[in-house]
């Protein structure tokens, strides 16, 4: 049944959609769980598109740009505060944006690189492309708000190759599609590919759109890929390998840094679109180049997400039709809820903290779950927690949630016992009391 739900979307967006071929697929933690092939991928040899049919995924190429900064970043060879001058003293007219700015398009920097490169279909190389950055225009103030700028990723590609001293190329190669075991993801085409089209508006005819070379292509765009491959990218962003690169860093990646609509329904992180679809927010990342459009998209705390791929390059409702097929994803695949099963107890010294606090007039619940301290608000117990980790005697780091980064402290009496704790400098004791009385604020 979940098989014909996902085919209905597919099915109904390449005939309304007049595509040549579409192919499409959902997974969860790892396994692609469905997929179909609809269509041509070569019109005019009459090729059936397959499962292992490859296309240009463009822009979520910076997924993998993004995911090798952070690499960098992990390993203290950058930092996302760095002006871009520090790795690439070429660029001082624009040296004072930042990688974090550029990673999430508010360095203002223009979207393309200098010269009319969608006309000429010429894209510079590296030489090049920083050769003529004195022409490039920094359009909005850094920080002022989201502007996307191929060009800045570009330039992030260059950083990359600079700070480890491999081509950028050669390092996503080495250190993403290697170990990731992604075969079938390529810089290029590589058969069985996909053939580029432009649908006519006022007939059912297409026509061949040019097959770009791609040879000054690099962080902005330039992959190939497939269903199966981008599958297992996605649930490699889901859920990372610490050995390819820390998770707490790919958690960063997806943190809203900017509000690209004004209705809050579309944001953007470190590399990573975030789409609000009602009370659930989706990542991923979409792409388009002449003839080809893409899109993954998946829900990390579900691990689930689908993949679209098709060779028409004028397609409105790629981007809803992808969200909706990940939604039905989730719907569809959902795990059946985990029985409860006992734990073991907390630790001694754990047991005395749990129980009820109040800060003020708010009170919040401090349990033991999972083998770690998080606590929640009394009122909202559906809010996210704030998870500890510990830090010393008595005393606690905020991991995740609301008060994330914040000290925890525990203040005990001269017999040894929990008296009060302090939280992001808040009090808590175990009664409500006034401001000035051992409690304020309202905190978890």
């Amino acid at each position: 049944m979940r098989d014909e739900v996902f085919s209905r979307i597919v099915r109904g967006a390449q005939r309304e959609g007049r595509l040549p071929c579409v192919v499409a697929g959902v997974f969860r933690a790892g396994s692609l769980l469905w997929s179909e092939a609809i269509g041509l991928a070569d019109v005019e040899e009459g090729r059936d598109a397959t499962e292992d049919t490859q296309f240009p995924i463009a822009s979520i190429t910076k997924t993998f740009a993004a995911v090798s900064v952070m690499q960098l970043r992990a390993e203290g060879r950058l930092d996302l505060a760095d002006p871009l001058e520090q790795h690439l003293p070429e660029a001082a007219e624009h040296g004072s944006l930042t990688l974090g700015e550029m990673l999430s398009h508010t360095s203002g920097l223009q979207r393309e690189p200098p010269g009319e490169i969608w006309e000429s279909l010429a894209f510079p190389d590296a030489d090049e492309l920083l050769a003529r950055l004195p022409e490039a225009e920094r359009v909005l103030a850094g920080g002022e708000a989201w502007h996307y700028s191929n060009l800045a990723y570009a330039l992030l590609g260059q950083v990359v190759e600079r700070v480890s001293g491999t081509p950028f190329r050669q390092y996503v190669e080495e250190r993403l599609l290697r170990p990731l075991g992604l075969a079938r993801t390529t810089w290029g085409p590589t058969p069985p590919a996909a053939k580029p089209y432009l649908v006519e508006p006022y007939s059912d005819a297409v026509r061949r759109e040019p097959e770009l070379e791609l040879g000054g292509k690099g962080g902005e765009s330039g992959l190939s890929s497939t269903v199966a491959d981008l599958a297992r990218w996605g649930s490699f962003l889901c859920d990372p390998d610490d050995a390819v690169v820390p998770a707490a860093l790919v958690e960063e990646m997806h943190v809203v840094r900017i509000m690209t609509r004004p209705d809050w329904t579309l944001g953007w992180g470190r590399g990573i679109e975030l789409w609000r679809r009602g009370e659930r927010v989706l990542a991923g990342h979409t792409g388009g180049f002449p003839g080809f459009l893409s899109m993954l998209v998946y829900s990390r705390p579900d691990r689930i997400g689908a993949v679209l791929l098709t060779n028409s390059g004028n397609w409105d409702e790629l981007g809803d039709t992808g969200l909706r097929l990940g939604e039905a994803a989730l719907d569809e695949l959902a795990p059946a809820a985990d029985p409860w099963a006992p734990e073991e107890p907390p630790p001694s010294e754990i047991e005395p903290l749990l129980g009820r606090w109040w800060s003020e007039g708010s009170e919040s619940t401090f349990s033991w779950r999972a083998g770690r301290l998080e606590a929640r608000l009394a009122a909202a117990p559906d809010r996210e927690p704030s998870v500890f980790e510990p830090e010393g005697n008595d005393r606690f780091r905020t991991r995740s949630g609301p008060e994330r980064g914040e000290v925890l402290r525990i203040v005990r009496g001269a017999d040894g016992r929990i008296e009060k704790l302090y939280w992001a400098t808040y009090p808590f004791t175990r009664e409500p009391k006034t401001f000035g009385a051992g409690g304020a604020g309202d905190s978890a």
